[in-house]
């Protein structure tokens, strides 16, 4: 049974740095790609970054190129979406997917099957 948990999520301030965490189980991140989507207030949910098996990453969010870093640590099994210069616009809950296929499925949220419940992060002064 697969699943996802993610953590890290809380209040910071403008500025300001987060790591989100994604810890899987039913499968290993060493097999399958992990994807982090956001879903702001009154949006649609929209991908961020995905991670393939064998660590290629690809950028879905232009607004988080250069701020936003996706990575994994296949010997605890999670992936992690490193987020800094937080602006208000990245305000929202954060979600890590998966698709159970080694390459990444997307990024729209139709293409991948499994979530998890998501974290928020709220960016505030």
């Amino acid at each position: 049974q697969v699943q996802l948990v993610e953590s890290g999520g809380g209040l910071v301030q403008p500025g300001g740095s987060l790591r989100l965490s994604c810890a899987a189980g039913g499968f290993t991140t060493d097999s399958y790609a992990v994807a982090w989507f956001q879903q702001a207030p009154g949006r649609e949910r929209e991908g961020v970054s995905c991670i393939t098996n064998s660590g290629l990453t690809t950028d879905y969010l232009d607004s988080g190129r250069g701020r936003f870093t996706i990575s994994k640590d296949n010997a605890k099994n999670s992936v992690y979406l490193e987020m800094k210069n937080l602006g208000p616009e990245d305000t929202a809950v954060y979600y890590c997917a998966s698709d159970r296929l080694f390459l990444c499925s997307g990024r729209f949220r139709e293409e991948y099957d499994y979530w998890g419940q998501g974290t928020q992060v709220t960016v505030s002064s």
